[in-house]
């Protein structure tokens, strides 16, 4: 099948992210400026650059009336953090992806044991086996149908990384001890299981 994406694909459900597999989910923990924390999880995640080491989420929602916290939080206080989301986790990961008012302390509402950065001062949540502490760096707006809503590519540069001992093998981040999940189209997701290497060419 062909379509344009400024015409519906005729298929039950739109098959976008469908095709963008599998996503990492960057799970975003920010502060206020009350010092509330807030967590919330982001498919449309990724590193963008090693030197310097940035990494990068995509945050929609209202302009005006109930933003975003997240983004709203890093804007202001140039700061947050990434939890990675593992398979243990995938509970309490999707829990923090629910509407709340703002203000609401994901992390407690999930259960999830707060613990503090290094240098930044949102915290991180414990469970997870990495984590990235970041600067906020910039906001890139990008294009969107709805005037009222944003549609901002959020940059961050990871000033410190935590990585647990317990999913180290032979000083290299074992994937099959991390076991982080991916997001995939629809609501599934997916786990990495399988590991394969392929050397590059000469």
């Amino acid at each position: 099948m062909f379509y344009q994406t400024k015409d519906h694909h005729g298929l039950p459900h739109d098959p976008f992210k469908s095709c963008l597999v599998p996503r990492p989910i960057g799970w975003i923990s920010t502060l206020n400026r009350d010092g509330v924390v807030n967590l919330a999880p982001y498919s449309f995640f990724n590193g963008v650059s090693t030197n310097p080491q940035m990494v990068m989420f995509s945050s929609g929602g209202p302009r005006t009336a109930n933003p975003k916290d997240t983004i709203t939080n890093c804007e202001e206080t140039g700061e947050f953090v990434v939890n990675l989301a593992t398979w243990e986790l995938r509970e309490q990961m999707n829990r923090t992806s629910a509407t709340l008012p703002p203000g609401a302390d994901e992390m407690a509402l999930a259960g999830l044991e707060a613990e503090p950065s290094v240098l930044v001062k949102p915290p991180r949540v414990k469970a997870s086996p990495i984590h990235l502490e970041c600067l906020y760096h910039q906001t890139v707006d990008l294009p969107t149908p709805d005037p009222e809503r944003r549609n901002g590519v959020v940059i961050g540069r990871v000033i410190g990384i935590h990585i647990s001992d317990d999913v180290l093998t032979d000083g290299m981040v074992d994937l099959t001890k991390f076991k982080p999940i991916a997001r995939l189209g629809y609501m599934d997701y997916t786990r990495v299981d399988l590991v394969f290497t392929i050397a590059r060419p000469d």
